[in-house]
């Protein structure tokens, strides 16, 4: 046997496995919840709807995850089927630990608000699939589109007439470049010229002789006569 032919036998039976598992924890699922409802003081009349509505939960909210793959809204159904889940669970472990007996009050309270609480998730998970499916069809391509596109595609893909005369174009000659224009030559600054400097002529100091002082003569005393 191929290898091929291995792994499809080997999805099947893997889908059979899965089908039996599936419809046999509904089952079991479907009677415990049924009797859990029973000691919540639900008639037994209309105890059956209790497991098909927490279970019906968990459905819808799988198949909108899978839906809104690619979508923000798709963390509303995870968290709906993370709940329901939670609350499947809890009713079979409670109604194991009952035992037959009835639940006390502040259970048959919480099992008695499931139904409405079920009813609000499961319609507001249909409104976000009406949405997603409204958005979907806006972003796809309306057929008038198409129809008006594959005209013009069937005409530009057709071959032309083999009478039809073909138009050789001129040759084209080739664009030449302009030369390059050479950038300016700048003038050379002019150099001042220095004129040399002569050097001062030193001063020389002549000496000029220097005359000697006369002698003070002394004077005589004048006798100067009074009256005369």
């Amino acid at each position: 046997m191929s290898t091929r032919k291995t792994m499809v036998a080997v999805q099947a039976l893997a889908v059979l496995v899965i089908a039996g598992v599936g419809a046999a924890a509904f089952v079991l699922s479907f009677t415990t919840l049924r009797d859990l409802a029973k000691l919540a003081h639900v008639p037994a009349s209309t105890a059956w709807l209790f497991p098909l509505i927490v279970d019906g939960t968990i459905i819808q909210a799988t198949l909108g995850w899978l839906v809104l793959a690619k979508s923000a809204e798709r963390k509303y159904f995870m968290w709906v089927l993370a709940a329901g889940s939670l609350i499947s669970v809890a009713g079979n472990s409670i109604h194991a630990v009952a035992n037959g007996h009835t639940l006390p009050g502040w259970l048959c309270a919480i099992v008695a608000a499931i139904a409405p609480i079920s009813l609000l998730i499961d319609t507001h998970g249909l409104a976000v699939l009406f949405r997603a499916a409204q958005h979907h069809s806006t972003d796809a391509p309306s057929p008038v589109d198409d129809a008006v596109t594959e005209p013009v595609a069937a005409v530009e893909d057709s071959p032309a007439p083999a009478s039809a005369p073909v138009v050789v174009p001129d040759p084209v000659e080739p664009a030449v470049a302009p030369a390059p224009v050479p950038a300016p030559v700048p003038s050379p600054v002019p150099v001042p010229v220095l004129t040399p400097v002569r050097p001062a002529r030193p001063v020389i100091p002549v000496a000029r002789p220097v005359r000697p002082a006369r002698p003070v003569q002394e004077m005589l005393p004048i006798a100067v006569p009074v009256g005369s």
